[in-house]
């Protein structure tokens, strides 16, 4: 407690023992050993006797004034810390030097923090003790572990960890999030709501002005977003960014050379479009990149492979095609369209170029401009053409049917080219919006095979269940469940959990829309094995079990006094059963599949513990 005190050649509570031990007359020494440790004002001394006649121990009026004098000095502290003396600095370097020594003194150490913090560059001998005592380091503030951080990674590293993996986990319940919504979907929140999470703000308090940890940040993004291929690391390296734009950070903003591309592709993205002019912008920061300079390509890369600005691109795509398209103008007569897709493709080659080190901008196929985009157009063509049809008169109608099957050019590029792909499965988000039954049944069974699965990731399927929505009356039709769920889901849910996942999402939804039979079928289709459904059942009712002490067991009233009271059930599964009663039996089985199947600590789930004081 009162470690440093002797090297400054004051008496501590050892001394006062030793001479209390060695002395004749403990009360002299007393009164010697306060006479020469005791606040030394002349003026003082004849006071003192006062506050005994008031019954003040001294204590308590040494550590009023000890209190006083340490609010005083650390605001002097920071006063000559935000002056303008040259000498500011040697101050506080003469200061600390005095008061270091009583660093882990708990009342001294708030000083000793305050000098610290205040220092532009504490000498290394003092942030080395810092950092080899666990206590100090954690009690110092961020500036000071800036210049801590900055010459030891792993250990940066190690505090900016649980912060990725927190954004991470997010950004997946964001995805596997139970509301589903056209309106309120994983891309509704604006750029700069994002940036206002949590992970971003600590993010950018740790990093502060320090170019050194920006540049480590971003290299623990590029090493992870290529051991995972995690396109939302790429987001956080945008968002990152643009939250230092926000505090005005130009020591940072100002040395990276994606600053300005980032910005103006932000502003694309809070729009949810790129209009011609800042289309030429984007076009000029691309095409100034220098020869001798092609590494930032990796970075702007990773910035349009961000899903925010992946999803600003390939929706700017789609309306310009319709554009194109009332116009009688070809793709390959776009240079916004070409653009777009110049960007599209940087963004999804961006994991092989991290990967490979050589950065290059990836050749653009040609046929996607002249093949594919024509044949997504002539679909597009054939919605028209049928829906005018239909609105003619019975008279002038022709027999002409809604077309099932699709170009061949089509579906051969959304498995052959990433780009391509990119765009089909938008132009299905698309058609979905407008509730085009037809068109949308027509496409689905295309995307059962599609480039690396894509059409199975689980930003599209958190987009397609959303917008699914919007056509629920119609899973009233075995024709239309049959091609959303037998034509396109359940074709893969066995081998990939997510979209099983999604599934539950959608049926959870729906389940009042969903045709009863076919909702029984879904519902056993859907159901794991005995062994897996055992197993997980297990492991959810062993979770309940570890609260359940904490538990009061309670019952439920009943007016009838010759009927004994009936136990309310001691877990949430028994709750849930006897609260949904026979009447959602048969919706019952994908609600407790939902529970069980990895969402245990869903929001609906955690709002229930919680409102049992769990």
């Amino acid at each position: 407690m009162f470690a440093g005190l002797p090297e400054l050649g004051i008496s501590n509570g050892e001394d006062l023992k030793e001479t209390l031990t060695n002395c004749t007359e403990p009360l002299k020494a007393i009164d010697q050993f306060q006479m020469e440790n005791g606040i030394l004002l002349p003026t003082l001394q004849s006071a003192l006797p006062f506050l005994d006649l008031h019954g003040t121990p001294r204590l308590e009026f040494h550590q009023s004034v000890f209190d006083e004098l340490r609010e005083k000095l650390m605001e002097r502290v920071a006063t000559i810390a935000e002056g303008k003396d040259e000498d500011r600095y040697i101050k506080l370097e003469e200061l600390l030097e005095k008061s270091f020594p009583l660093v882990k003194m708990p009342s001294i150490q708030p000083i000793v923090m305050q000098v610290l913090k205040h220092l532009p560059k504490v000498p290394e001998k003092k942030l080395k003790q810092v950092m080899a005592d666990k206590e100090l380091y954690k009690v110092c503030s961020v500036e000071v572990k800036r210049q801590i951080w900055q010459d030891n990674q792993a250990l940066f590293g190690d505090e900016v960890s649980p912060l990725l993996k927190q954004y991470i986990v997010e950004k997946e319940a964001a995805l596997f999030s139970s509301d589903l919504s056209i309106l309120h979907n994983f891309f509704s929140p604006s750029p700069k709501t994002r940036r206002q999470g949590e992970v971003v703000l600590k993010l950018t308090q740790m990093i502060g002005k320090n170019v050194k940890l920006y540049d480590m940040v971003l290299q623990f993004l590029r090493t992870l977003f290529l051991r995972t291929r995690n396109v939302h690391y790429c987001t956080l390296r945008a968002e990152l960014l643009m939250s230092l734009h926000d505090l005005d950070v130009s020591e940072i903003c100002s040395v990276d050379p994606c600053h300005k591309f980032s910005w103006c592709l932000d502003a694309c993205i809070r729009e949810k479009f790129v209009d011609a002019k800042r289309a030429r912008e984007l076009q000029g920061f691309l095409d100034g990149v220098k020869k001798g300079q092609e590494q930032v390509l990796g970075d702007l890369s990773m910035i349009l492979c961000d899903p925010f600005a992946c999803n600003t691109l390939v929706l700017s795509t789609v309306r310009n095609l319709q554009e194109l398209l009332s116009q009688d103008a070809l793709p390959r007569d776009s240079p916004d369209l070409l653009l777009l897709l110049r960007m599209l493709s940087l963004g999804q080659g961006a994991w092989d170029m991290i990967d490979s080190q050589v950065f290059k901008e990836p050749r653009m196929d040609l046929e996607v401009v002249t093949r594919f985009l024509p044949a997504v157009m002539s679909i597009v063509v054939d919605d028209y053409t049928f829906t005018v049809e239909q609105k003619l008169p019975s008279e002038e109608k022709t027999s002409l049917t809604y077309p099932t099957t699709l170009p061949e050019t089509f579906s051969r590029y959304i498995q052959e080219n990433r780009v391509a792909c990119e765009i089909g499965l938008y132009y299905v988000l698309h058609i979905a919006k407008q509730r085009n039954k037809n068109a949308l049944q027509r496409l689905l069974p295309a995307l059962v095979d599609t480039y690396n699965d894509m059409a199975f990731g689980d930003i599209f399927l958190h987009l397609l269940t959303g917008h699914l929505t919007l056509l629920s009356d119609e899973f009233g039709s075995e024709e239309f469940c049959t091609a959303v769920f037998d034509n396109f889901l359940l074709t893969s849910f066995s081998s990939k959990e997510n979209v099983h996942r999604h599934c539950l999402r959608l049926l959870n939804h729906l389940q009042q829309k969903v045709l009863a039979s076919y909702m029984e079928t879904v519902m056993k289709t859907l159901e794991p094995p005995k062994q897996v459904f055992y197993r997980k059942l297990t492991e959810f009712q062993n979770y309940e079990m570890h609260y359940l002490n904490a538990w009061p067991k309670r019952c439920v009233f009943n007016l009838d006094l010759n009927r004994k009271s009936v136990s309310e059930p001691r877990t949430l599964s028994g709750r849930l059963f006897q609260s949904l009663g026979a009447k959602c039996e048969k919706a019952l089985p994908p609600l407790v599949d939902f529970a069980i199947l990895g969402t245990i600590k869903s929001p609906a789930f955690c709002d229930l513990r919680e409102r049992d004081g769990l």
